[in-house]
């Protein structure tokens, strides 16, 4: 029997520079889509997946992620005695389904030096890696998809998801073994190329902001050497450990939205608000009813 998931790392100590002056004082993590954080997308992903404990990696002007997780008396009590108690419970929820601890990253080294810095709070145990700015939605949940590939095969899993051949440069890319059949859009790693040229991209299956990772990978990391920008890169660690394992990616069936840049996040923004039963209808009459020449250019 493999070992459970029960830890996720959310790696959240970035700078949040592409929505700046929004995020000079705020973290992008706290950015908000229709009513909630988009953090808090990816933390209720793990809660809904059966993963309870939360690792959140911080750093410096990211204590309102602290403060969004913790229990709020003086609202809860406003609410209480003012009979809200739809909203009450709203805010109970994710804190009833979650224990969350914190560790600091102190630089923004890279992904890779992100999860190296929750070596303590892991342990000897497999865990994910869920990075906020991907909100995926999907039935079942994607990390949810992503464990039951694990607890077949006993193996470090990867998210994938088909890109368009142009777009390859911006992602890392997987070369795979596809003669193998390990279930529908589940393969062995061959190799991993991070951004690679367009002609030089073995696939078009790119690393989304998922993982599902053994104790292993620490001990890799700890080997890999910084790039050429000083950054430890997770890519480069697993390159490491596939030398010695097995490791696996899952093609998510679902929808997901890279918040981490204004157009993606105005994606989603719109996205989530379409699903809302309060607010489809209006919203939807609203972008209808939009002359969508103004602005057009400016």
């Amino acid at each position: 029997m493999v070992a459970p998931i029960r830890k996720a790392v959310f790696p959240a100590a970035g700078l949040g520079t592409r929505f700046l002056p929004a995020t000079k004082a705020q973290p992008k993590e706290m950015l908000v889509l229709v009513d909630k954080p988009v953090i808090q997308y990816g933390v209720e992903e793990a809660a809904q997946s059966g993963v309870p404990n939360i690792i959140i990696v911080t750093g410096r002007g990211k204590n309102a992620i602290e403060d969004h997780f913790d229990v709020a008396v003086e609202l809860e009590s406003f609410l209480t005695q003012r009979g809200k108690t739809a909203q009450l419970e709203e805010i109970r929820k994710i804190a009833r389904a979650i224990n969350v601890a914190y560790v600091r990253q102190g630089e923004p080294l890279g992904l890779g030096h992100a999860v190296l810095v929750t070596k303590n709070l892991v342990g000897n145990e497999p865990f994910a890696v869920i990075l906020g700015d991907d909100v995926i939605d999907a039935n079942p949940p994607a990390l949810r998809q992503m464990i039951d590939v694990y607890e077949r095969l006993d193996g470090p899993v990867l998210a994938v998801e088909r890109v368009p051949r142009e777009a390859v440069s911006s992602y890392g890319i997987v070369a795979f073994d596809d003669t193998e059949n390990l279930g529908k859009g589940v393969y062995r790693v061959k190799d991993l190329v991070e951004k690679p040229r367009v002609e030089d991209a073995p696939s078009n299956l790119a690393i989304i902001g998922r993982y599902i990772l053994t104790p292993d990978i620490f001990a890799a990391l700890e080997a890999t050497a910084s790039d050429r920008t000083g950054e430890i890169q997770l890519t480069d660690g697993l390159r490491r450990l596939l030398k010695e394992r097995p490791i696996y990616v899952c093609e998510i069936d679902g929808v997901r939205h890279d918040t981490g840049n204004k157009l993606g996040f105005l994606k989603a923004l719109v996205y989530f608000a379409l699903q809302r039963p309060e607010l489809a209808v209006p919203f939807r009459e609203y972008l209808e009813s939009l002359d969508l020449k103004i602005g057009a250019g400016r």
